[in-house]
């Protein structure tokens, strides 16, 4: 009879700490991740690099430099998308506008400087 209470014992504290170790499991790949919100100042790399464009575009007279400018703008504005698509990968959270949140959590971290270095390099 002691026998088989020890069993019955072992064989529930087992399964309880199988429970907890799954639960612990679950809470850190899908629980906590999902609780990450990332956000990201679209409107201020974008007005940043304006700002940029047409202070080289107003300093000179030059077509050559004029042109540089063009091209600048233009891998901008290929490399914005490609960039936004990858931060919710490389943070592996959702992403968001920064004027959709309406105060910042524990769990709110600002993406806008990862967006503004994936744009400026080539």
């Amino acid at each position: 009879m002691k026998n088989t209470i020890a069993q019955g014992l072992v064989s529930a504290l087992l399964s309880v700490l199988i429970v907890a170790a799954g639960l612990a499991l679950y809470d850190r790949t899908m629980i906590r991740p999902a609780l990450v919100v990332g956000v990201v100042d679209v409107a201020e790399v974008y007005r940043a690099k304006e700002a940029e464009f047409t202070q080289i575009l107003t300093k000179t007279s030059l077509e050559e430099d004029r042109q540089k400018a063009l091209l600048m703008a233009r891998a901008f504005a290929q490399r914005l998308p490609v960039a936004l698509e990858e931060l919710p990968r490389d943070c592996n959270c959702l992403v968001v506008l920064k004027s959709a949140i309406a105060g910042p959590t524990p769990h709110t971290v600002d993406l806008t400087p990862l967006l503004r270095r994936k744009v400026d390099t080539p």
